[in-house]
């Protein structure tokens, strides 16, 4: 992942294990007040909700064990970072995409892995070049239009 994304998880983290665990200890301890416990929603809820957390946290701080920063893409070429506008030849439409790590993918807000087929065909392009996508509907010509570094 870029130094940036990496960066961001740690801030996350870090506001679950702040703010996030302090939240949750306040549920379970309103709800312990409320009496028994055997026969208390909100107190099992909360601790449910806590093993969540915590579960969370878990995985996360593993990702930030586990990463690996890589530089961000530079230059006139598309990399882990960039944000690149093209337009699918056929139907004209024009799409946007962030090329980023697979954990970091979310297609719906425009985040796309670079490890996925729609980012190995943007990688390491330039504006104007055409890349060829093939898709279960039959190949697609991409035509680039721009590449952001950033």
């Amino acid at each position: 992942m870029t130094e940036t994304a990496y960066r961001k998880l740690e801030t996350d983290v870090e506001a679950l294990e702040g703010p996030g665990r302090r939240e949750i200890a306040a549920r379970i301890k309103t709800a312990r007040e409320w009496g028994d416990l055997k026969e208390n929603a909100e107190y099992h809820a909360a601790k449910d909700e806590a093993a969540m957390l915590e579960a969370k946290i878990a995985r996360m701080r593993e990702r930030l064990r586990t990463s690996e920063i890589v530089e961000a893409a530079s230059g006139d070429r598309a990399g882990l970072g960039s944000t690149v506008t093209f337009a699918d030849e056929v139907s004209g439409k024009e799409k946007r995409y962030q090329l980023v790590s697979a954990t970091d993918a979310d297609p719906g807000k425009g985040l796309i892995s670079a490890d996925a087929p729609m980012g190995r065909a943007l990688q390491d392009t330039a504006v104007g070049d055409v890349r060829t996508l093939e898709t279960p509907s039959g190949p697609r010509s991409l035509k680039i239009l721009a590449v952001e570094q950033g």
